[in-house]
């Protein structure tokens, strides 16, 4: 068992999947998470985390500490002709995996990669898993690996699943995939702690992401919570954030977006609380999970020795599913249940979300809440995009606890993940030469809170983007003008003083296009031409 003295800790760092900022108790919600809640009662909570808007992207970025567009994950998994958009990370990246292992330590991981390549998820005699344009976890940096090399499917029948490099055959009694990561991530942690080196756990959930599948005992537990609806939902997290004081209490809440029907004209507002009472069982259940983990550590002793962060890949999504619009495509998602049942997809009211057979999304009234104050969802780089819970404890090394308001990113974590190990970064991997870390340390943060990193905070995905410097933040959606926000009066991004500061404006726009010049970020429109179709109205997605 690795010695609890040692000073190279043990790291776990576990990522929730489409979770919004305030879906956690610590951070507003009404959803049970006592173990998440207790994780930042006793280390340190951040109010302003950011990801890189989307899945792939962030976790391009998270386990790279490089802009995703760096490490070859300019938008999704299909590779769009362009080396910052060829949707698997690239050789001159350097997973945290990577270096960690280089470093002395195990590396694991449990849950969803999904950043090597793209795959046909009905059709596994096709894959060419293990090539060079689609790396699984072991080819870059991880000891074992089980979980799913795609985005998204079945909780009960995930396509994709794997262990190691085997394709797991699914069966036809199912499974739950949430508990499974959990339960394989406390596996490894047993087997890793009985070895002198520290170990690197990745636990990458697939929760809460559609489908709305979950178990009807964790479903019954919320079942008439939201009766109220999305309005009352909002107003009450809002009063909980700044009770809290994660957020300012001078930060007034944004609108309801223009695209969610206020809560009295719900067409079916019972079925409507029940997906969200389903969407909310999803996170309980990852708590439960997690719970799990953590009890692991303390059980084998070494949770004073292990540093835990805990964080969400982009903002709550609005995304409705192509079942519901005039393109439906009823096998892109999920193979239907092997016990014989046929998959129902899209989003059908009089069916009960939560089941195998059933393909459901929360959509945008409900994401909308999930982000709570904040405007926008999952894919674009306004605040309701973009913020996320960020949780970081380490017992052995902890100083004062309590809320940490400095702007932070994703990126930062691989920087952070290799201080705390006190490893060496290489300059130099199976031959080529490696891309610097983009990310900051946050390890000083634990010592002290009035830390401010030192670097701006870049985004782009699909032609939105954002620069966060300092007090200030320049964002625009795709096609739109530069919007600027004072972040220290105005977080909710209410009151637009681009007409006001143009020279503030000019000069960060003009930050903004040499990092894009240097990290090979295209116009959305040039690396992908047909982007207009993509986007339906001012909210909802086919995707």
């Amino acid at each position: 068992m690795s010695d609890p003295q040692n000073q190279r800790p043990n790291i776990v760092l576990i990522l929730a999947d489409d979770m919004g900022f305030s879906d956690i108790g610590c951070y507003g919600s009404e959803i049970s998470t006592p173990n998440l809640d207790g994780l930042a009662d006793n280390g340190l909570q951040f109010s302003q985390m950011y990801n890189s808007a989307r899945c792939c992207p962030s976790r391009a970025s998270l386990l790279t500490g490089l802009n995703p567009h760096q490490a070859g994950v300019g938008h999704m998994v299909e590779d769009l002709g362009d080396p910052a958009y060829q949707g698997y990370l690239n050789q001159t990246s350097v997973t945290i995996a990577e270096s960690l292992r280089a470093n002395g330590y195990t590396t694991l991981m449990s849950g969803k990669w999904h950043v090597g390549g793209g795959y046909n998820l009905l059709n596994s005699d096709s894959w060419t898993r293990g090539d060079a344009t689609h790396p699984t976890p072991t080819q870059r940096g991880f000891d074992r690996f089980f979980g799913i090399v795609s985005g998204a499917g079945s909780y009960y029948y995930p396509l994709t699943l794997m262990r190691d490099n085997r394709l797991i055959p699914l069966e036809a009694e199912g499974m739950y995939l949430t508990d499974a990561i959990s339960d394989n991530a406390v596996s490894m942690i047993e087997d890793a702690a009985a070895n002198d080196a520290p170990f690197f756990l990745h636990v990458a959930y697939t929760a809460p992401h559609w489908p709305l599948h979950a178990l009807e005992e964790d479903i019954a537990r919320y079942e008439g919570k939201y009766d109220a609806g999305w309005d009352a939902l909002r107003t009450g997290r809002h009063e909980e954030l700044k009770g809290k004081g994660v957020l300012d209490s001078k930060w007034d809440i944004s609108p309801r977006d223009d695209d969610a029907p206020p809560w009295n004209d719900a067409q079916n507002p019972d079925w409507e609380s029940l997906r969200m009472a389903t969407y909310s069982a999803q996170i309980d259940r990852m708590d439960q999970g997690i719970g799990r983990v953590l009890a692991k550590l303390r059980e084998l002793g070494v949770e004073q020795d292990t540093m835990v962060m805990f964080l969400s890949d982009n903002g709550g999504c609005a995304e409705f599913l192509a079942e519901d619009s005039n393109r439906p495509t009823p096998s892109r998602y999920s193979a239907p249940p092997l016990d014989g049942r046929p998959m129902q997809m899209g989003n059908i009211t009089d069916l009960r979300p939560g089941p195998a057979d059933t393909f459901m999304s929360y959509d945008l009234p409900w994401a909308n809440a999930s982000n709570t104050p904040f405007r926008r969802f999952k894919r674009w780089t306004h605040e309701g995009g973009i913020s996320t819970p960020f949780i970081m404890s380490w017992p052995a090394k902890q100083g004062e606890t309590g809320i940490v308001h400095a702007p932070v990113h994703l990126i930062d974590v691989a920087a952070t993940c290799l201080d705390v190990a006190s490893g060496v970064y290489p300059t130099e991997m199976n031959g080529h030469e490696t891309t610097p870390l983009e990310g900051e340390s946050l390890l000083p943060v634990m010592a002290d809170h009035s830390w401010r990193r030192d670097r701006p905070i870049f985004w782009e995905h699909e032609g939105s983007r954002a620069v966060r410097m300092g007090q200030w933040k320049l964002v625009a959606e795709v096609g739109g003008d530069w919007e600027l926000y004072d972040m220290d009066e105005d977080r909710t991004e209410l009151n637009n003083l681009a007409g006001n500061e143009q020279t503030r404006v000019r000069d960060m726009s003009r930050m903004y296009d040499e990092w894009a010049g240097r990290c090979g970020v295209l116009p959305w429109g040039v690396i992908n031409p047909a982007w207009n179709p993509r986007l339906i109205g001012h909210g909802g997605h086919i995707v």
